[in-house]
């Protein structure tokens, strides 16, 4: 499709030009030329390689290449024009932009997946929504789930080729690559679609991409989306989940936005307001005069629901012992943990101790 639209662009410039003017891939051939003749053929002083971050132009005996870019990605093209002068490389230059701007006014009227990318990039207006999926055909009120899967311990080319084979349904599911790390998956999703099927899919997706590439991912899963212009809202969930779950999950590698709890609140809090709260709550001291042995305590405390003789087995110390250690938080900190309100205030005093740590200890 690319060469038609670039065909279509020489085929308008041809009469006002007297050099040959084409397109080449990233091999060299020549998939659109004003000389018909040359499609199909390969220039053989194009070499892909030369370019990169700060070369875009080439020029070499007989030619001038110029590097063509897409809002989808890299796509492996450049113009051409025949000679080496001044003239040939005003003429090439041109002729990109022209190449260029036509292959993306394409890609936002026909690609549905650059349609999403757009919706979730907050890149179209809520009006031109509905004008553009009625264009599109598409179901505007499905009921659909965002996936953001981040690459956490390197990153693969590969890694969006591999995950859209495992959605294969290209005409609801869309596989979109955000930057080096980060693919997006909208997923359209069946009525009975609960939490337990999408987090059996993110497994999916992590073992794949583990066992097929090596690569270690994160990822966040929104809350349903009822209709294409909540996409944006959904795609920002998915990014708080991974966001949160870094500061209050750790251990975790697939995060659901409705599972965060009071985290997603904590996270959103100015840190001015969390430091306030830290020390209105730890007047007598703070929290950092708790050593390690007495934060474990309290962990264990509250994942036993406050219940003194549960901890006390799973800790393997004596009732007593506990009872002990809980007067002497109480003695330190002035919250009694037996006591549900002080229990509470406590909880959330750690988890805006953790936050704030954690802004100044990105692990990725």
């Amino acid at each position: 499709m690319p060469s038609r639209i670039f065909q279509n662009v020489i085929i308008q410039m041809k009469d006002s030009l007297d050099r040959t003017l084409g397109v080449v891939d990233d091999q060299g051939y020549v998939i659109a030329s004003s000389e018909l003749a040359m499609i199909g053929s390969r220039q053989e002083d194009f070499r892909s390689s030369l370019f990169n971050a700060d070369t875009h132009e080439i020029v070499t005996p007989g030619h001038v290449y110029v590097q063509l870019n897409s809002e989808s990605g890299p796509l492996g093209y450049a113009a051409f024009v025949d000679g080496d002068d001044s003239v040939a490389k005003t003429v090439c230059s041109i002729s990109a932009v022209a190449f260029d701007e036509a292959l993306t006014n394409y890609e936002e009227k026909h690609n549905r997946a650059a349609f999403i990318k757009n919706i979730i990039s907050d890149n179209i207006l809520p009006g031109d929504v509905y004008v553009r999926a009625k264009e599109l055909h598409f179901v505007t009120d499905e009921l659909r789930s965002v996936f953001l899967i981040r690459q956490t311990s390197n990153s693969d080319v590969a890694a969006s080729e591999l995950v859209s084979r495992l959605f294969p349904d290209r005409q609801h599911d869309f596989v979109l690559n955000i930057n080096e790390t980060d693919i997006v998956v909208v997923r359209s999703n069946r009525a009975e679609t609960d939490i337990n099927e999408l987090h059996e899919v993110a497994l999916g997706v992590e073992k794949a991409l583990y066992e097929q590439l090596g690569i270690h991912c994160v990822i966040g899963i929104s809350t349903e989306a009822q209709h294409l212009r909540e996409l944006a809202d959904r795609y920002k969930e998915a990014q708080v989940a991974i966001d949160v779950g870094r500061v209050f999950d750790s251990d975790k590698t697939i995060i659901h936005y409705e599972s965060l709890g009071l985290g997603r609140i904590i996270y959103q809090l100015p840190t001015t307001l969390c430091e306030m709260f830290l020390n209105e709550v730890f007047k007598k001291n703070p929290i950092e005069t708790l050593d390690e042995d007495t934060l474990e305590t309290i962990n264990r405390f509250f994942e036993n629901n406050l219940n003194v003789s549960e901890t006390s087995r799973k800790l393997y110390v004596h009732r007593n012992t506990l009872v002990y250690r809980l007067e002497k938080i109480k003695k330190i900190t002035g919250l009694d943990l037996r006591e549900f309100d002080h229990a509470i205030v406590f909880k959330v005093a750690m988890m805006v101790k953790q936050y704030l740590d954690s802004l100044n200890n990105v692990k990725y």
